[in-house]
């Protein structure tokens, strides 16, 4: 079997895997970013650039090309009900920044690309990790295996655990899951848009039934949220029946909903929520997903990966570049972004059990909830899920350059 050495390995190339990637190679370290799949495009991937994403392009002097990708903006987020239309979030007031929707293949693709400018940046595409590499309680590397079924052995002073919420490293560690469970699942399907279609992203709640559409200029990316388990009972009604009720929700689809041919046009995404006790060991880290599965509530996931990956550049590029890394760097990681995950994750169960579980059962939806209607009348309180949306608990910026150290 054939062997090699890098400094870090990183495992999952999504936007935590690839803002560290690019990070560590900046500030000098020898970085290795492993990849399962032979390119980025998968649909229904978060792909919500954040004020705090856009700010960290900036921060690291990148803004002018990223800001030329075919970026869309929305400056609000709204709820519609049978009553009207709400505001709940308003992100000139809670983070100065529009939220931003990018494709998460293009996001991937420019930092991918950014990245191998430096010459200790590497990607391995159509690489899938098939076990962990041990020696004396510490993990040393990953064995791995090519698409033509080839096996490697890759060492390192520092495994890092990138990929996602059913991350393989995390479960083949031995590190303790706490799980918080959640109400629902979530449908996504596509769907054309005219130009004579709403704009922005939002929201539409009726009894029983909640729909997510985000505006991508030629398509509409709809979310319809179901609760858990519930997809085997929406089938047995048939497919006609699923398109009706989303006629009836939108109002303006009308005969685009028949664009749904079958059910293999939606793809269900079986909401988890969940965090690692513990987020490290011996020569291994977990981050983003990996170390804490969030709910679309917000949409704050994506978010919470990439401050993940910038806090970890900023603790442990010194130390790997020194070749002195410990334990104590890598808790200190975890110390540094256990508070946002715990605290996005409570406000989350919050609101899956006090509005989302109600919602699903018809108890919430006929009027539209008090709450609802105070954020809306107070344009003030619309800064409050802006900025827990946009920035969220301890926003991380761009560790300086080596160069200006």
């Amino acid at each position: 079997m054939a062997s090699s050495h890098v400094t870090c390995c990183i495992v999952g190339c999504g936007p935590a895997g690839a803002i560290l990637g690019y990070l560590l190679a900046r500030a000098g370290v020898d970085v290795l970013v492993l990849e399962k799949h032979e390119d980025f495009l998968r649909d229904f991937r978060g792909d919500t650039i954040h004020p705090s994403t856009a700010q960290l392009m900036d921060e690291l002097g990148l803004g002018p090309e990223f800001n030329a990708l075919p970026l869309r903006h929305s400056d609000t987020l709204s709820v519609v009900t049978d009553d009207g239309e709400f505001t709940v979030a308003d992100f000139r007031r809670g983070s100065g920044r529009p939220l931003g929707f990018l494709p998460q293949w293009d996001f991937l693709n420019f930092v991918v690309e950014q990245a191998r400018r430096y010459p200790d940046f590497s990607l391995r595409m159509r690489t899938e990790v098939v076990d962990l590499v041990r020696q004396g309680g510490r993990v040393t590397g990953v064995h791995v295996r090519d698409q033509d079924g080839t096996t490697s052995t890759i060492t390192a002073d520092l495994v890092v655990a990138a990929d996602g919420r059913d991350s393989v490293i995390r479960s083949q560690s031995g590190l303790r899951l706490v799980s918080f469970g959640a109400p629902m699942d979530v449908l996504w399907f596509r769907l054309s848009r005219t130009g004579s279609d709403p704009r922005n992203a939002f929201g539409r709640l009726a009894p029983g039934r909640l729909l997510i559409m985000i505006d991508r200029d030629d398509y509409w990316q709809v979310g319809y949220i179901i609760r858990k388990g519930g997809l085997d009972d929406l089938r047995a009604k048939g497919l006609a029946a699923f398109r009706q009720q989303i006629v009836s929700l939108t109002g303006f689809v009308g005969d685009r909903a028949n664009e749904i041919v079958d059910w293999d046009d939606i793809a269900l995404l079986r909401v988890q929520l969940h965090r690692l006790r513990r987020w490290w060991r011996p020569g291994l880290l977990c981050i983003g997903d990996a170390a804490h599965a969030m709910s679309p509530v917000g949409g704050v996931g994506i978010n919470l990966a990439i401050q993940d990956a910038v806090a970890t550049a900023r603790i442990l590029a010194g130390p790997l570049r020194r070749r002195r890394l410990s334990s104590v760097h890598l808790a200190r990681v975890q110390v540094r972004r256990a508070l946002p995950a715990i605290l996005t994750q409570a406000v989350q169960r919050v609101i899956q059990k006090r509005v989302l579980a109600r919602v699903l059962t018809g108890e919430v939806g006929q009027r539209a909830p008090a709450g609802l209607r105070l954020i809306d009348r107070t344009p003030a309180l619309q800064a409050i899920p802006a900025w827990a949306i946009g920035r969220g608990v301890l926003p991380e910026h761009a560790p300086p350059h080596p160069k200006e150290r």
